[in-house]
C-alpha cells in the first residue's frame, strides 16, 4: 500500500474498553523517526558510505529542506535504565554536524552528498512506502508516510493535523518487528473484538511511562492503531482506536462495543455505536529505528462457539500474562 506522498529513490537517481487505554489525542512518539514537517512533497532519499542519509523535501509552505540523518540503527529491548536508540537530525543539511569544518564545506555539504554506492532496495515489503535504499554496509534505510493522527471512533477529521501525513525514516538490519493481530468474539459472544501482540526479536515491545490517555512518555512505548472497514461509521477504513502496548507483554485488546465520545471530540459525552466491520487493520511504528508494520484480521459474522474455541486457543497463546485484557477473553 502506497502513501500519497510522492517518493523518489535517489540511490539510482530515480524514482475505551474497561482496562484498555484509548488515545483521544495522540502526539508523535519517537519511533521509525518522524520528521517535524507534515505532509511534505517531492521527497527523496539518499544514503552514503559514511552511515548518513539525506532526506530532501518541500514543506507545505513551499520551502525546501535538506535533512541529514545519522547515529542509530535497529532497536533495544525495553529497559528502565538504558535509553532507546535515537537518530540525530541536522535540518541544515550538515551545517550543525560539521560545525568544526569550513563555512563553505558546511553550506555545501548537502549539495555534494555522495550516494553512488547505495544499492537498490531488496528488503521486505513495507507498508506506506515512499522510498528505500540498501546501504554499502548492508543495512536498510526507508521512508514511509502515514496519517497517524486520524480521529478515533470513526470520526471524520475536523482538525488539520488529523488530515496530515507524517514522514517517517527507519534504519535497520535483520528481521522486522512482528505484529500478530486476530479477531474473535468477546463477552460470551455478545461482541466482536480484536487482540494483538507486538514483538521484536521474540521479545515484547512496550514502554514504562505514559499519560493517563495512553500517550507514551518514553522512547519504548508504542501505540497500536486499529481500523475497521465498512462499518456503521461508513464505507472504507475508519480509525477505531489507538492502544498502548501493555507492560511486559506487548499485547493489546479491543472490543467493538458502544463507547463514550472523548472530551474534545464532537458530541463529547454522548455514545458512539459499536462498529464491527468486514475486516480489521492494525498499524504500529517499529521500536527504536525500525519501520512501521501492519497486520490484518477478518471480520466475523454471527457467534459460532466451535470457531470461537479456536480463537480462544490463539488468545491463550498470544495474550498469556495479560491480566488487563482477561475480561475480553
Amino acid at each position: 500500500m502506497r502513501s500519497r506522498i510522492a517518493g523518489v529513490l535517489v540511490c539510482l537517481g530515480v524514482a475505551t474498553i474497561a482496562g484498555v487505554v484509548a488515545l483521544a489525542g495522540a502526539k508523535p512518539a519517537r519511533a521509525s523517526e518522524f520528521f517535524a514537517d507534515r505532509s511534505p512533497s517531492h521527497v527523496s532519499l539518499r544514503v552514503n558510505a559514511k552511515g548518513e542519509a539525506l532526506v530532501t523535501y518541500k514543506t507545505e509552505t513551499g520551502q525546501w529542506r535538506h535533512v541529514l540523518v545519522w547515529g542509530a540503527i535497529n532497536a533495544l529491548g525495553p529497559s528502565r535504565d538504558t535509553p532507546q536508540v535515537k537518530m540525530k537530525f541536522d535540518y541544515a543539511g550538515g551545517w550543525r554536524k560539521y560545525r568544526s569544518r569550513s563555512v563553505s564545506f558546511r553550506l555545501n555539504y548537502w549539495k555534494t552528498f555522495k550516494s553512488s554506492s547505495c544499492r537498490p532496495y531488496d528488503g521486505p515489503a513495507l507498508v506506506y512506502f515512499v522510498a528505500a535504499c540498501k546501504a554499502p554496509d548492508g543495512s536498510y534505510w526507508a521512508l514511509q508516510s502515514w496519517k497517524r493522527l486520524e480521529p478515533l471512533l470513526g470520526f471524520e477529521p475536523w482538525l488539520k493535523k488529523q488530515r496530515e501525513y507524517e514522514l517517517h525514516i527507519s534504519h535497520w538490519t535483520g528481521p522486522l518487528p512482528v505484529l500478530e493481530f486476530y479477531s474473535h468474539w468477546t463477552y460470551r459472544g455478545s461482541a466482536v473484538g480484536v487482540f494483538a501482540r507486538f514483538t521484536y526479536l521474540g521479545q515484547p515491545v512496550f514502554g514504562f511511562n505514559s499519560t493517563k490517555t495512553g500517550e507514551p512518555l518514553d522512547n519504548y512505548g508504542r501505540n497500536i492503531y486499529i481500523d475497521t472497514y465498512d462499518s456503521i461509521y461508513g464505507p472504507g477504513w475508519k480509525r477505531e482506536s489507538g492502544i498502548l502496548t501493555h507492560l511486559r507483554t506487548g499485547t493489546v485488546c479491543h472490543s467493538f462495543v458502544p463507547q463514550t465520545i472523548f472530551p474534545g471530540y464532537p458530541g463529547a459525552g454522548k455514545t458512539r455505536p459499536a462498529a464491527p466491520g468486514s475486516k480489521y487493520r492494525a498499524t504500529v511504528m517499529g521500536p527504536g529505528e525500525l519501520p512501521i508494520v501492519q497486520a490484518y484480521a477478518p471480520g466475523l459474522g454471527a457467534y459460532d462457539p466451535v470457531a470461537n474455541a479456536g480463537y480462544t486457543a490463539i488468545w491463550d497463546r498470544v495474550m498469556a500474562g495479560d491480566t488487563i485484557c482477561a475480561p475480553e477473553r
